[in-house]
């Protein structure tokens, strides 16, 4: 599969840029077509949406599963460009509200009544999930949402090299900036971790032994060794050995694809093109650990789907995503398997997927396993932000790290208020 266009891969870099806005009631509402009608069932009119995947086939595949069900007309809308959440969140506030739609967990959709509870739809099938799937989208014992798939996030890296540098595979932070620096040549970068380092802010958490919240709700992500990180992020921004600007951004696998970097942070859904690109010089480690109390750490991105509480059809929406993401198995699989890879969610399909057994495949899914890393519920839109402002002042520009986080802590403090009392 080839590399493909920004304006349909912009979703790994953006899908939570509009939710904070939209929770407010903040955004206007969404134009252009609204995706009713068109469908192939009879009874009620559902709508879903969809932001516009990279991958081929996508679209075509959730229209096909769409149309052999039976018992509504369930039509889609597929948003394509970057504001697929401004889209979504200012149709939430209008009568032309999608009955389903995919997205992450956040609490604050659950606070303001946006989601339905799912609880009696999934609970069972619930030891067929992963159970970290269930937790992530779990409120008060009710869950709130549908993985459809898993997304590992981790370091791919060109074998052929690696070896001619002599450079093993970093596996702390520190040996990653060596090998940065001992990979750069005239025509290549050492290392890629995208177009402005947010690709990775979690990680430099998680690999330093922290973590965003801690179990009460409480910040997590302020200890010495983040600052560090943080630290060691912005000597490698600065050294000349890591590949700033590239034509597209980390979701892409264009960059290692032709040449421009040696190691590049990425997805699993890129598997298949890069392996078809590079064949066998290629190879995957997960964040390397931060300090000496860190460990290595695996993002688990992903997309859920929601039945929107607020909608004219709420039972009749539940219904169609029970027989689509919970009995349909044939085409879960399909999702996460036949338009690059992905982790099927559900243990039972996933112990069948042949593809995820062998070779790189089954490489990373033993990264997910031992370093994954799923959403928490909690850390919001404006959380993420404030985090980002963390990243942009300590990293690409040189703030103090100290500072950027005390400012964080601030916004996120706030927050938690809201959230918690």
């Amino acid at each position: 599969m080839s590399a493909m266009s920004n304006s349909n891969w912009s979703r790994r870099s953006v899908f939570r840029a509009a939710a904070g806005m939209a929770a407010a009631g903040t955004l206007a509402a969404c134009g252009g077509n609204n995706g009713r009608g068109g469908g192939s069932g009879s009874g009620k009119q559902l709508v879903q949406y969809f932001h516009a995947y990279g991958e081929a086939g996508t679209e075509q595949a959730i229209k096909r599963y769409a149309k052999a069900y039976s018992k509504a007309n369930v039509s889609t809308t597929w948003i394509t460009g970057t504001n697929f959440e401004a889209k979504l969140f200012s149709s939430l506030l209008t009568k032309q509200a999608p009955d389903v739609f995919e997205f992450h967990p956040q609490l604050q959709l659950v606070k303001s009544g946006q989601v339905a509870d799912l609880s009696d739809i999934i609970d069972p099938v619930k030891d067929d999930f992963n159970p970290a799937d269930i937790t992530s989208h779990t409120v008060d014992g009710k869950i709130y949402g549908i993985r459809m798939i898993d997304d590992p996030q981790f370091f791919y890296y060109r074998k052929s090299m690696l070896e001619k540098a002599k450079v093993e595979v970093p596996t702390t932070l520190d040996e990653l900036l060596e090998a940065a620096a001992k990979l750069t040549t005239s025509k290549v970068k050492g290392v890629y971790l995208g177009n402005d380092f947010t690709s990775v802010q979690n990680n430099v958490i998680w690999s330093a032994g922290a973590d965003t919240l801690n179990a009460n709700h409480e910040i997590a992500y302020h200890t010495d060794a983040v600052v560090d990180g943080l630290k060691k992020l912005r000597t490698l921004f600065t050294s000349g050995h890591v590949l700033l600007d590239a034509p597209t951004d980390y979701w892409d696998p264009s960059s290692i694809d032709q040449g421009l970097c040696a190691i590049q942070w990425g997805g699993m859904w890129s598997m298949p093109a890069m392996q078809q690109a590079l064949g066998d010089d290629l190879g995957v480690f997960p964040f390397p650990k931060v300090g000496d109390n860190g460990k290595p750490s695996v993002t688990n991105g992903g997309w859920s789907m929601f039945v929107n509480a607020k909608g004219k059809n709420v039972e009749a929406a539940k219904e169609y995503v029970k027989w689509l993401w919970i009995d349909q198995k044939k085409y879960q699989e399909d999702w996460a398997l036949s338009y690059g890879f992905h982790i099927p969610p559900r243990t039972s399909i996933a112990a069948q997927a042949t593809k995820l057994k062998t070779g790189l495949p089954a490489e990373a899914v033993k990264l997910f396993t031992d370093y994954g890393h799923f959403d928490n519920i909690s850390w919001d839109q404006t959380m993420i932000t404030a985090f980002n402002d963390v990243i942009a002042s300590s990293v690409r520009k040189n703030g103090n790290p100290e500072a950027a986080l005390d400012a964080c802590d601030k916004k996120v403090n706030v927050e938690l208020k809201k959230l918690f009392g």
